[in-house]
């Protein structure tokens, strides 16, 4: 039975921890650059180099964000499968951290899920009782726990996204559904979801953008998904893309947005086939399709990052081909 579109993208309402960074929720790739045609030959010019490295004390290392100083943040599991956090400074010093009361049992600790170019960190820790609370962990290494007023157990709160302003998109959950909320530097924190929603989700990392714009998707009352932009003043612009399904578990969902405002995301077609588009700041939506990427129910093309560049930016993210196999790709301005 192939996957939903919404387990495709990792948006399921469940604890997020970083023993699920196949899932696209915590994908990160980076665009390179594209050299002139000037200058030495390609042969002359420095290779690219792969560094390899695991956290000391690591059976399984996950790398997944990058400031531009060359910082990197991620998590690692040690043997008893508990989570802790870590910073790689440049020069390839490890900086193992917990944030405060991380449980130590199996499936617990401390994980990561966003940074800003400052090297501040959200994420989320799960407690002794399993109950998961957000928290930022500022460049000086210190962390501050935090929950949104409504959460309740099991799932609590997770920080996904900081932006430059140390201003957090996360999601909560009660006992009946999840929902949105926003941090800001203060440590106020405003609760939301897009009217009609009965579940509010969002991906690590992109889901906030220097200007406060909060991305991510909410499912109505019968279970179709539909991507948001939420504005600093609280202003919610529902995203649907033409053609996009109507039924359980077919719609739009909305991964990042840039520091331009452009959107990027997938919606699932009403044969189950997943398209990607783009969202300009504007409103205007451009839909693609990777070549080579199937057209059978799960198959399809997922876009979940595009970068600064000019309007739209260069967009990246996997596409399944007819066969099931993942591919990567890069769509240019």
């Amino acid at each position: 039975m192939n996957p939903t579109i919404q387990q495709k993208q990792s948006i399921v309402c469940s604890r997020v921890r970083l023993t699920k960074r196949n899932t696209i929720g915590n994908i990160f790739i980076s665009v390179g650059l594209l050299f002139a045609l000037t200058g030495p030959l390609a042969a002359d010019k420095p290779q690219p180099t792969i560094i390899t490295f695991d956290a000391p004390g690591a059976v399984a290392t996950f790398a997944g964000l990058i400031n531009p100083a060359g910082v990197i943040a991620g998590g690692y599991l040690d043997a008893n499968n508990v989570l802790h956090g870590f910073v790689r400074a440049p020069d390839g010093t490890f900086t193992t951290y917990e944030a405060p009361g991380a449980g130590t049992g199996p499936g617990q600790g401390t994980g990561p899920n966003g940074s800003n170019a400052a090297g501040d960190i959200t994420g989320n820790v799960t407690d002794v009782s399993n109950v998961t609370h957000g928290y930022v962990r500022a460049k000086d290494g210190t962390i501050t726990n935090f929950d949104a007023p409504g959460a309740t157990a099991p799932f609590g709160t997770v920080g996904f996204g900081i932006n430059p302003a140390r201003v957090i998109a996360g999601i909560w959950g009660d006992s009946n559904m999840v929902h949105g909320f926003v941090r800001a530097k203060d440590g106020t924190i405003t609760e939301f979801d897009p009217p009609g929603s009965t579940g509010t989700f969002m991906v690590d990392g992109g889901c906030i953008n220097p200007a406060g714009l909060i991305v991510g998707l909410y499912a109505d009352a019968s279970s179709v998904a539909h991507g948001f932009v939420r504005a600093p003043d609280g202003a919610i612009t529902t995203i649907d893309v033409p053609g996009a399904g109507t039924l359980p578990n077919q719609g739009t969902v909305a991964f990042g947005i840039n520091p331009e405002g452009t959107i990027e995301g997938g919606y699932a077609d009403p044969n189950n086939v997943v398209h990607g588009y783009v969202r300009t700041a504007n409103g205007i939506i451009t839909t693609f399709d990777a070549p080579g990427a199937g057209t059978g129910p799960g198959q399809g093309t997922i876009p979940v990052c595009n970068n600064p560049v000019g309007a739209i930016g260069a967009t990246t993210g996997y596409y399944i081909d007819s066969s099931d196999v993942f591919h990567g790709f890069l769509r240019t301005p």
